[in-house]
Order: structure tokens, then sequence, then C-alpha cells
């Protein structure tokens, strides 16, 4: 083989396999920051995965924040209306967090079907709602209204 052929083809080798490394480092970076988002009807019917970083979204249920008074841990549940799902936070809530407000909520589901959340996002003023959990609650509002009456329950809506 001829020397200039030989360098052009050991620079092109090296610039393959620079290209190769800056791919697979940019998959895997990237693989790492993705965040599925769960509403809690695909949480509560195990669609979200054990141990993997996602996010969940929804309203916070009326009456079930409780706090810890020794710590910073918070449990509360979020809701789409339909299912909702136990939320365990460690950490400074938003200011504008409150019962019957629009959260995302970014961590892991553990084994017992909890939530474990590293990052708690409420939303940032009263119109405001997270395309993720506006989509969600919308979703869980068609198949409540999809569903007949129970016996027990009145169609009037009383």
């Amino acid at each position: 083989m001829h020397p200039i052929r030989k360098k052009r083809l050991t620079i092109v080798l090296f610039l393959l396999v620079g290209v190769s490394v800056a791919v697979a480092l940019t998959t895997y970076a990237l693989r790492q920051n993705i965040n599925l988002f769960y509403d809690p009807s695909q949480i509560a019917a195990g669609e979200a995965p054990v141990d993997v970083r996602i996010r969940a979204g929804g309203m916070v249920e009326e009456g079930t924040v409780q706090r810890d008074p020794e710590s910073l841990k918070v449990e509360f549940k979020v809701t789409d209306f339909t299912s909702s799902v136990l939320v365990e936070y460690t950490g400074i809530l938003p200011d504008l967090f409150a019962e019957g407000q629009g959260v995302v909520a970014m961590g892991r589901m553990d084994g017992n079907g909890r939530f474990v959340a590293d990052q708690v996002l409420a939303k940032h003023d009263e119109n405001y709602m997270p395309p993720e959990v506006n989509d969600a609650l919308e979703k869980a509002a068609g198949k409540r209204a999809a569903m007949p009456a129970t016996a027990g329950e009145s169609s009037a809506g009383y």
C-alpha cells in the first residue's frame, strides 16, 4: 500500500473511532436523562417500572399530606381522580405546594408500590397546569365519564 494512502486510511479510521465514541457517550448521557411520565392510573396498573427514574404527576389529594415533625419527610397521595399513588419525599417542598394543586414528582418506584421522589415541582400560577398532568387528568375524566353508574349510585348525580 502506498504511504499516502496508508496515512489517509489511518486518519479516516481515527475519525470513525472518534465519532463512534462521541455518539456512544451522547446516547448514554441522553438515556440517563430521559424521565418518562406516568399518571397515577398507569402506576396503579403496574405499568411504571420499578427502580427506574420516572416522572409522576397529578393533583395532590385532599387530606393526604403527612409531615414528619422530626425531619423533612413528607408523604402525600397524587391522584388523577381515578387512581392514587403514595409519594414519599424528603426535602423542602415548593412554596406553591398545596392539597388540591397540580404537581409533578420525579423519582423512582420502590418494590412496595410507593413512589420515592427526589424532586417535587408545583404549578407556578393558578392558570398553569403541566401538559403531562393536564393530559392525564383529561384522560382519567374521559374514563370516568365512560364508566356506567354502579347499582348503588344514582344516575342523577345527587
